[in-house]
């Protein structure tokens, strides 16, 4: 039996499971909001062009109204000024798309202040524990963010000090972008970088040092907490929208499970 046939075959005796990843998109799927004078995307939004009426009696479609960085979503090395002579989405190599993944859960740390930073020293950890990081592999930082997914107000947590989410300290960035051999990083909140990353050095160090570093972002990921520590196999799909910065996506791993 050839390969892909085992896989076939697994995934329908569901020996291999498929877990969807991606937050469902509708109006209501929570979007970035910068504060002025920063222009912001727009809500998803369906514009109906007919629906089995005289517009078109036999079929229904719409027009999409969206941005490229609205739900889950892939981040293109150029979508930031030090990668802007990167990849463009649909330059974005298959090799990237469909690799490994391992998962570093932070979630109980983050339960207890909303504001933490994953540093070094806590990659460090979970690589004495589980093995190295993957060679051409995704790091999935799992805060149990997902479940303020469905509400655009808690997802972003602002108050009158700034929107206060998990994210990766300005160290631990240039650490993953220059000394590790992932291709990626993929989190469960509206962005790579934590809602205070402003406040770092450099400013948004996920955005700036990994995508600089001509790796990719994925955003907005859910069911992560599905996933084990290690062995997962991530199937991304963007649009190659030729020239542009991001994507939303479906994303997609593949987990086998314990015999």
């Amino acid at each position: 039996m050839s390969v892909l046939a085992q896989l076939n075959s697994a995934i329908a005796n569901a020996s291999v499971r498929v877990v969807d990843l991606t937050a469902p998109l509708t109006d209501s799927t929570p979007v970035l909001r910068l504060p002025e004078p920063f222009a912001n995307t727009i809500n998803f939004q369906l514009e109906e062009i007919s629906r089995y009426d005289e517009r078109g009696p036999m079929w229904y479609w719409n027009n999409i109204h969206t941005g490229e960085h609205t739900g889950t979503h892939l981040d293109a090395p150029n979508h930031w000024v030090t990668g802007r002579d990167g990849l463009d989405v649909a330059q974005v190599p298959l090799r990237t798309l469909v690799a490994p993944a391992v998962v570093l859960d932070a979630s109980e740390r983050v339960a207890k202040d909303p504001d933490f930073l994953l540093r070094i020293e806590d990659v460090q950890a979970w690589e004495a524990e589980h093995g190295a990081l993957p060679d051409g592999g995704w790091l999935l930082y799992r805060t149990g963010w997902d479940e303020h997914s469905g509400d655009q107000e808690r997802f972003l947590n602002v108050d009158e000090t700034g929107s206060h989410t998990p994210g990766v300290a300005a160290d631990c960035a240039r650490w993953l972008a220059e000394q590790t051999p992932i291709v990626g990083l993929g989190v469960e909140t509206v962005g790579t970088d934590a809602g205070r990353a402003m406040e770092l050095d450099p400013a948004f160090p996920c955005h700036s040092l990994i995508l600089g570093a001509g790796k990719c972002g994925l955003t907005q990921l859910r069911n992560v907490a599905q996933l084990p520590a290690t062995g997962a196999l991530l199937v991304v799909c963007p649009l190659p929208i030729v020239g542009g910065s991001g994507s939303p996506a479906r994303v997609l791993a593949l987990v086998e499970e314990a015999g």
